[in-house]
């Protein structure tokens, strides 16, 4: 105790700032922008003269416009982003601006003894579409990654924009994904169905578009989805989607499906091409309790062949269970409590044999859907409660900037929603593509058409 206090004392802190001279030399230190360009300049007019710095500067922007005019796609790929990217670092999180934010959220630190105040540090900033950048901040010492998140709301007034999603970089470093104005203003048109099977690949399927301006993709290897939305978000979308990505799958075989449709009208289609359909509360639990045996068939089989995990074939197809309404089967009907077991049972044993569900619910609450927590993709559209958020992304997702619950209920925005990046946990806005019904009719006569056999895989239950 005593040679702690002695070492204490003897590191005394003094009540000085260090000298504006420091300050400026430490800045042009972490910004050596700020002194090559210029010496560049100088140098390059000391030794070749300002007619000659002159017309090679003026070339480079001749060649800069014509790149711009003649080859737009290019230019917005790899020039337009870091323009951006250095225009906001300067304009938007510099400065006068980003302090004057600071201080009206009251994300700053004061030093207890010379009363310097010290402020988050903008390290890096990347402006992937005109619509969102991601900012890296360095944090004042004293502040943590949770300070910025219990001021989200005050910093999205102070920066003006419409939201700000948080996560954690490493130590002391946290990045903001700031969202300027509606990423998604236009329909997205539905994927492209693949003629062959060996064009599908199932760890990257097209969904939709992502906030950043790319492709929005997800991977039902070894995954059960989650689409949770109100009435009209577009959750079917999602799955038409799916389907549409899986057409050659389920033409040739390899994919069965098996469709729980208690409405009887999203899926409705799908009758004439499932391995297995159902509508009522009887025949949909009938369904999935044959869906789970044929999952512990798929087991022994891969038991007694000595393998871990299944090897695609017409013989060992994918099995794809789709449950629409699942409020429906799990909650209000008789045969919720058989269909919550054996869905159970598909959450936490079906990735090895091949056999996955896809689930969408308009409440999802844990008392409509107690098995929510087994599925690991998970989406969220459109909600009406702001603590359901958090059921469906997981704990402090809205806080994280996941606002699913304040997206308008217009058409204009029927699929667009939230998913959670599966290493930053941070959410990301998308929007899924549109299918209509033109397409689904597509996609039915795709499947039957075409099928190899001549017929229909078939069984209908109803």
């Amino acid at each position: 105790m005593g040679k702690a206090s002695r070492g204490n004392a003897g590191k005394q802190e003094s009540t000085r700032r260090p000298g504006a001279e420091w300050r400026a030399a430490l800045w042009a230190v972490r910004h050596p922008g700020s002194l090559l360009v210029p010496g560049a300049l100088g140098w390059g007019c000391a030794e070749l003269g300002p007619v000659t710095m002159g017309v090679g500067a003026g070339a480079a922007a001749a060649a800069a416009g014509a790149w711009y005019r003649g080859h737009p796609d290019s230019f917005d790929r790899v020039v337009t982003p870091r323009v951006r990217s250095a225009r906001r670092r300067w304009w938007t999180y510099r400065g006068g601006r980003w302090r004057k934010a600071m201080q009206d959220c009251e994300l700053f630190t004061t030093h207890r003894k010379t009363g310097a105040d010290h402020f988050p540090r903008v390290v890096k900033v990347r402006a992937h579409s005109p619509t969102v950048d991601t900012v890296w901040v360095e944090l004042a010492r004293g502040q943590s990654a949770r300070s910025f998140t219990d001021r989200v709301e005050e910093l999205c007034s102070a920066l003006n924009v419409e939201r700000i999603g948080i996560e954690k970089v490493k130590p002391r470093v946290v990045g903001l994904v700031v969202q300027h104005a509606e990423p998604f203003t236009e329909v997205i048109d539905a994927p492209e169905m693949p003629a062959d099977s060996d064009a599908v690949d199932l760890s990257s399927i097209y969904l939709g578009d992502d906030e950043f301006g790319g492709d929005w993709r997800e991977s039902l290897n070894g995954n059960h989805w989650f689409v949770a939305g109100a009435t009209g978000a577009g959750k079917n979308s999602i799955g038409w989607s799916l389907l549409r990505t899986l057409a050659p799958l389920i033409r040739d075989g390899l994919v069965r499906l098996w469709v729980c449709d208690p409405k009887q009208m999203e899926f409705a289609k799908l009758a004439p091409i499932a391995h297995r359909y159902a509508a009522t509360d009887e025949d949909c639990a009938d369904l999935i309790a044959d869906y789970v045996d044929d999952l512990k068939t798929a087991q022994q089989d891969l038991g007694g062949k000595g393998k871990r995990t299944l090897t695609v074939s017409v013989e060992t197809p994918v099995n794809l269970l789709i449950l629409d309404e699942m409020g429906a089967l799990l909650a209000y009907g008789d045969y919720a409590r058989d269909n919550r077991r054996n869905l159970a049972v598909v959450g936490s044993q079906g990735r090895s044999s091949g056999h996955h569900m896809v689930g969408f619910v308009q409440e999802p609450t844990k008392d409509t859907v107690p098995v929510r927590d087994l599925f690991t993709v998970r989406v969220c559209l459109r909600l009406t409660a702001a603590g359901q958020v958090d059921g469906v992304l997981g704990e402090d997702a809205r806080l994280r900037g996941a606002l699913a619950d304040e997206i308008p209920n217009v058409p204009e925005t029927a699929g667009i929603g939230y998913v959670v990046r599966p290493r930053t946990r941070v959410p990301m806005r998308v929007r899924a593509a549109y299918v209509d019904d033109r397409e689904i009719d597509q996609l039915v006569n795709f499947v039957r058409t075409t099928t190899p056999s001549g017929r229909a895989n078939l069984e209908v239950v109803a």
